[in-house]
């Protein structure tokens, strides 16, 4: 219970008084963290559902729930919270909330994150999960490991359409024809597939048409394999399983199913012979910032800034040195890495923090601050010491606006 101590404090609120964290939690099988309000509208829909659920089913499944406010003062915090079944961190632990909102990386209430007995994650995305099982006959939700996905996939897809792949690595795309990027990203896919995609792998289909006379339409004009329309089930599971929030996405599986790349759409347009597979197709632990900056908007990220080829090695070395220390697993990197040459992006990098030329940056943006490291680095250990300095609250802290 020590972890749990250390990440919600000391003591939580309870229907019987505040009691001490350690003693609330123990012999919990799994704890959600309740992110919300009563000011929020989607907030005050979901609390009464989840409160049927917690009571009606994951409480005697040795479920825990901790509610953590967002309300704007303690009268409003203590009014909603009347209404909740569960337990909650103090109102008044602001440093509390502040530390799990940024661990967490919530954007957005109301989200449930889901911990196991050792206050170790499960998922981030418990609200979807509970909803979708609500008798709680999936607790505690734990995501299938990559091998699993990998045969999950395999059979959702069936033996005729793996046996289409004939050994070669299988291309998910998932399209439909009423979405303007797909109709726009179809038929270059098309052209890479018929120019030699296709020797190194087979594309199967997902529509998410809305009716079948438009997939049978769209499909005529894609010259590989299809999830056939009325697999509606099987759609929806490659989606989850693929983790597809929006349209198009090409995910790319090794041979055997396991899973290579969620993001193929970037990947093929920069290797659209697919010659560099299957390493090149990989997360990679650092990045083009101009390429996909996506992860500067939502995590700690270290940037090489500008056109200082040493500095951008040195943020590589790093950057790897992360890599293999999370078991080659970016999303377990505490830090996300990058180069910014010339390019949009990077212009954009620059009149954010109104800086130019060479500059090793640490950003944090979804807490508005920025550290700018005031002296030039051309190695590792720099990168490291600049690092240190961070974490340590020794280097010049910068705000936004």
């Amino acid at each position: 219970m020590a972890a749990f101590t250390e990440l919600l404090g000391k003591e939580l609120v309870t229907k019987d008084g505040v009691k001490p964290t350690a003693d609330v939690l123990s012999g919990k099988s799994a704890v959600g963290l309740y992110f919300s309000a009563h000011w929020c509208p989607p907030c005050r829909g979901f609390t009464p559902e989840l409160g049927k659920m917690y009571s009606g089913a994951f409480k005697s499944k040795g479920m825990e729930i901790v509610f953590v406010s967002s309300d704007r003062d303690a009268g409003a915090f203590k009014e909603y919270y009347g209404e909740q079944p569960w337990c909650a961190v103090p109102f008044e632990a602001k440093e509390v909330k502040a530390a799990l909102d940024k661990k967490f990386k919530v954007q957005g209430i109301p989200t449930l994150v889901i911990l196991d007995s050792d206050a170790k994650l499960i998922t981030k995305d418990g609200r979807a999960a509970v909803s979708k099982d609500p008798s709680g006959e999936k607790y505690p939700w734990k995501p299938p490991s990559k091998a699993e996905v990998g045969q999950l996939v395999l059979s959702t897809l069936g033996k005729d359409l793996v046996a289409k792949s004939n050994g070669k690595y299988i291309g998910l795309y998932f399209s439909a024809h009423w979405c303007p990027p797909c109709r726009g990203f179809t038929p270059k896919l098309a052209e890479y597939y018929k120019n030699g995609l296709k020797d190194k792998m087979e594309i199967i289909f997902v529509s998410s048409d809305r009716d079948e006379a438009s997939f049978k339409e769209y499909f005529a004009e894609q010259p590989w394999s299809a999830l056939p329309y009325s697999d509606r089930r099987g759609k929806e599971v490659l989606s989850e399983l693929c983790g597809v929030e929006g349209i198009p996405t090409f995910a790319v599986f090794n041979p055997d199913g396991s899973l290579l790349t969620t993001e193929g759409r970037g990947m093929v347009v920069s290797d659209p012979t697919g010659a560099t597979l299957p390493d090149g197709w990989k997360p990679q632990p650092i990045k083009d910032c101009n390429d996909d900056p996506e992860d500067l908007n939502s995590e700690m990220c270290i940037v090489a800034l500008g056109t200082d080829e040493a500095l951008a090695k040195a943020v590589k070395e790093v950057a790897l040195k992360y890599y293999e220390k999370a078991g080659q697993e970016i999303e377990e990197m505490p830090y996300r890495f990058y180069t910014a040459p010339p390019g949009g992006v990077t212009d954009k990098v620059k009149s954010l923090f109104k800086i130019d030329g060479n500059h090793l940056v640490i950003t944090d943006l979804p807490n508005g601050e920025y550290y700018i490291c005031p002296e030039p680095v051309s190695d590792a250990a720099g990168v490291e010491e600049f690092l240190e300095s961070v974490k340590d609250g020794e280097a010049r802290k910068k705000t936004l606006g």
